[in-house]
């Protein structure tokens, strides 16, 4: 199996560095807001990863954290005179929903950062011990880039004024200046706080992931993967503060999803083209619809979201249960037949695909491909469908219900009706109300096909 490491820039074999599991850490939801679909493209590609690795054979044991406590967060809190869980708490439930509609399985561990404060006060005791980090007189404490030799070797930020840089106590900076960072924060105002060696104070966002990860994943982890826009300052900022304190490797392979746009320009409320998995729903479309338009770009390339590229997607995912529908049913007319080497075959390049970085769009090509060969059986069809949503996780092989109003059934019930009676024109009455009412009715060889109208 390869996967392209950030750290090296090239692909590289990949096995796990100790027996046969995978331990893997995913940056998780800053949860002040619902997640946008270009934080949800980047856990897609993230429970792919998960599943090809299982269906090459490894174990996986993933570790996804729940950030409810940063800047923004800090900032909802004192805006709106809420409490952190106040404000955190209904947002991690509906990122877990999200998660759960878009059939991503549910992480080993998903660790609350508030929940592991201790850890992190550890680790910065163990920075200072080392000389990587220092106090300020307000009781704040920052890590010294200076002082690790190493910093910079995932991203190469400028370092041409590294030891004068100075320091920034924002979580986020877009700046590429290798620049001293907060591990703690002072206490100011109002802000929540927890007591440390230092005074009272809050973590900073970057030490937050280093506790986590390796208290649950050791010092060295297999993989650490996140969206492009985390590499620097956030996973540059974890790989010195991780191994300052440990001495040892951070993570072997970092692995980093590309950017998704929407019509081609940057995702911005202030551009409104800021979409959340409820706009998807809002419009008619499943959300696993959106699951397979992802999987039809590499992860490692920038994704644009249209409406139209969406509403072909659902039309796609269509396509393939109705062909597993349809196989399912030819399958139980063949005579028992052993597995063919055209299955093999099959299976070996949808694998294959994966295995070679992640590479979903051939793996949906090599699946159309058997799905559309006239010659292979329609029981290894089946076969093969059901060995491709073991990775792919599109649900093929299930009847997707929706839930639609009892009042939208009874009319459909009555056009049935008339349409069974030959009058059209009172079929055709009923069939434009429920057009109105956000509905649309396909007529089938066996009754009818009701569902909401995709916008």
């Amino acid at each position: 199996m390869a996967l392209h490491n950030t750290l090296s820039g090239k692909e590289e074999e990949f096995s796990p560095l100790n027996g046969d599991i995978a331990k893997i850490y995913t940056c998780g939801p800053t949860v002040y807001n619902f997640a946008h679909i270009g934080n949800l493209r980047t856990y897609l590609f993230e429970d792919i990863l998960r599943r090809t690795l299982k269906l090459a054979g490894y174990g996986v044991f993933q570790v996804m954290n729940i950030t409810d406590i940063d800047d923004k967060i800090i900032k909802a809190s004192l805006e709106s005179e809420k409490s952190l869980e106040e404000i955190t708490r209904p947002f991690e439930r509906s990122f877990l929903e999200d998660i759960g509609k878009l059939n991503i399985e549910t992480p080993e561990e998903t660790p609350r950062a508030t929940e592991h404060v201790k850890t992190m006060i550890s680790l910065i005791e163990e920075l200072l011990k080392k000389g990587y980090a220092y106090k300020e007189e307000d009781g704040s404490v920052y890590f010294s880039v200076s002082k690790f030799g190493d910093y910079g070797k995932l991203t190469h930020p400028d370092s041409s004024g590294q030891k004068n840089a100075g320091r920034v106590a924002d979580d986020e900076y877009e700046k590429g200046e290798a620049r001293d960072f907060a591990l703690w924060k002072a206490k100011k105002g109002g802000e929540p706080s927890w007591d440390s060696p230092w005074g009272e104070g809050r973590p900073g966002w970057h030490i937050e992931c280093s506790a986590m990860a390796t208290e649950y994943l050791g010092d060295t982890l297999d993989i650490h993967a996140g969206g492009v826009d985390n590499a620097f300052p956030h996973h540059e900022n974890e790989i010195a503060q991780s191994e300052g304190a440990t001495g040892k490797p951070f993570a072997r392979f970092f692995i980093h999803g590309e950017h998704l746009l929407v019509d081609g320009t940057k995702m911005a409320k202030s551009a409104g083209n800021f979409y959340t998995l409820r706009d998807i729903e809002e419009k008619g479309y499943e959300p696993l619809a959106f699951r397979y338009l992802c999987l039809q770009t590499h992860y490692r390339s920038k994704m644009n979201f249209t409406w139209e590229s969406l509403a072909a997607a659902a039309t796609a995912l269509d396509g393939l249960r109705q062909a597993y529908a349809l196989a399912k049913e030819e399958a139980k007319q063949e005579s028992r037949l052993k597995t063919s080497s055209a299955l093999r075959k099959a299976k070996s390049l949808l694998l294959g695909s994966l295995a070679n970085d992640l590479n979903a769009p051939r793996a949906l090509a090599v699946l159309w491909g058997a799905v559309k060969d006239k010659e292979l059986p329609a029981k290894d069809k089946v076969s093969l469908m059901e060995y491709a949503d073991r990775a792919l996780g599109l649900k093929i092989s299930e009847t997707q219900e929706e839930t639609i109003p009892e009042e939208i059934t009874e009319l459909a019930g009555k056009r049935e009706e008339f349409r069974s009676a030959g009058n059209y024109s009172e079929a055709d009455k009923i069939r434009e109300k429920l057009e109105e009412k956000g509905y649309e009715v396909s007529d089938e060889e066996k009754g009818y096909k009701l569902r909401k109208k995709r916008q």
